[in-house]
């Protein structure tokens, strides 16, 4: 089997899992955290939603500085309705599946790096900074469940059954 092929056979399975977990973030509270030191519900399902599009950004640039001098950067979309969050999520993780269908496991074991203010913070080879995007993805969308739990939303099944969701 193919790196390629392990990566979108699990780049599917936890689309599902976010695409279920976003379908049932508050709308009306973006600025909502639980603590002061906490990411705002807005930014986090955000992050959750076009996170996989990360696999399409390592697989097609070199590198990604997260504080480019002269400014700019990244802009996230515009997730102010459940249904933009949910539309972002679906381009995000069509983007990465292009991506891995476009690719090879030779171009996997090539470098990527990651900056901040022009100064390389991370290098890896390109398999490793996808496989630690799939890693991160599950940290935020746990951060997500707990924003749910707190704002009395039902938390879905992620991987296993919750409280609220014994569907599983």
């Amino acid at each position: 089997m193919q790196i390629t092929e392990l990566f979108s056979a699990q780049l599917e399975r936890e689309a599902v899992i976010s695409r279920r977990a976003l379908g049932r973030v508050p709308e009306g509270r973006p600025d909502w955290k639980p603590h002061e030191k906490s990411m705002p519900l807005g930014y986090l399902s955000t992050l959750v939603a076009t996170m996989p599009s990360w696999v399409a950004m390592i697989i097609t640039q070199d590198e990604l500085d997260l504080n480019p001098p002269g400014g700019g950067g990244y802009k996230p979309p515009a997730t102010g309705t459940n249904r933009e969050l949910l539309q972002a999520h679906d381009e995000s993780v069509s983007r990465a599946r292009e991506a891995l269908r476009g690719t090879t496991d030779a171009h996997l074991m090539t470098t990527w790096r990651l900056l901040v203010a022009a100064r390389v913070v991370q290098e890896s080879p390109r398999h490793a900074a996808i496989a630690d995007t799939f890693t991160h993805l599950a940290h935020h969308r746990g951060q997500l469940s707990v924003y749910l739990r707190l704002n009395a939303v039902p938390v879905p099944s992620i991987y296993g059954p919750t409280a609220d969701d014994k569907s599983f």
